[in-house]
């Protein structure tokens, strides 16, 4: 699976599979990272399963293709790829939000599992706890899988502000061209949902198409996607949830497992419809389990977004 991360130094680098943290640089002057408008992203090393990570760096203009479409980082979403279509980076109004954590830090923001650590999406206004052994990564990377072999690299679907959990999990060179590359065992992050006509179809459509792109393509019948159900955080966010898994994924690569993911979507106070994923290998020795995929879900909640 190709990928490509840009560090918040501004280094662009490519490798694979999904999500790896390592990589070449591009030569001197190679000018903006993914799709800056003269052209395509460059294209990624290999043939599996692709994704993509990008550390956006808030001050600058660049067009980047992080999310379904290219979009500009001055007043453009990091999470989707859609351009914003009005101002969407109002402070959500702590009186009004369902979500609203009890206790804690004022802003939200400190853990609500004692031991554990918060996530802030801040541009979404989406807090949740993980694991003191997960990754937090900065509010500015995203992270995304599109369909094999697409020279576009056109996003099936992404997430901002992630936590990665054993980020060099397994590490393989399945397509033989010298360069190891490295799969996590689990991510989870968090986005917007502007096309979704409901959270239902938000929370199943994410978690199909996370296991779908991450493990099991291009196998669509390999993914089996539950009902979504309703579902409340300890905050009392209201939303619903739903899961999806693949059986059966037996690709040529020793980095070739099967995958699970559990999405949530609800609305802000504004009805703006938002997401949380998590995705990870499953049936192996140290995938996560479903009570610690459930306790991180609950601690999900609006905290203060920032424009």
């Amino acid at each position: 699976m190709g990928y490509g991360q840009q560090s918040p130094g501004g280094e662009h680098q490519q490798q694979g599979p999904w999500p790896p943290y390592a990589g070449q640089p591009p030569a001197p002057g190679s000018g903006a990272p993914w799709n800056a408008h003269p052209g395509p992203p460059p294209s990624p090393s290999g043939g599996g399963r692709r994704s993509s990570v990008i550390a956006v760096v808030a001050a600058t203009a660049v067009v980047l293709a992080a999310g379904i479409t290219g979009f500009l980082v001055l007043g453009g979403d990091g999470d989707d790829g859609k351009p914003d279509a009005g101002p969407t980076g109002d402070a959500v109004p702590r009186s009004a939000s369902p979500g609203e954590p009890r206790g804690g830090a004022r802003d939200g923001t400190a853990p609500l599992v004692p031991g554990w650590k918060t996530v802030v999406n801040p541009k979404r206004g989406i807090a949740f706890d993980v694991p003191v052994d997960w990754a937090v990564k900065s509010s500015g990377w995203v992270t995304y899988v599109a369909e094999n072999g697409d020279p576009e690299e056109t996003p099936l679907v992404g997430f901002a502000a992630p936590a990665i959990l054993k980020e060099k999990w397994c590490r393989s060179d399945d397509d033989g061209n010298g360069t190891q590359e490295d799969t996590p065992l689990a991510s989870v992050g968090s986005r917007a949902e502007p096309d979704a006509r409901d959270t239902a179809e938000a929370a199943r459509e994410n978690a199909r198409l996370w296991v779908y792109g991450s493990y099991a393509q291009p196998a669509k019948e390999k993914v089996a996607t539950g009902a979504a159900k309703p579902f409340t955080t300890k905050s009392g966010l209201t939303g619903s949830v739903a899961t999806a898994a693949s059986t059966g994924v037996d690709g040529p690569g020793r980095c070739a497992y099967d995958g699970k993911a559990t999405a949530f979507a609800f609305e802000n106070p504004a009805g703006e419809t938002l997401s949380w994923t998590f995705v990870g290998v499953r049936g192996v020795d140290d995938e996560v389990p479903e009570p610690t995929v459930r306790k991180i879900l609950g601690t999900v909640r609006l905290v203060d977004s920032t424009p």
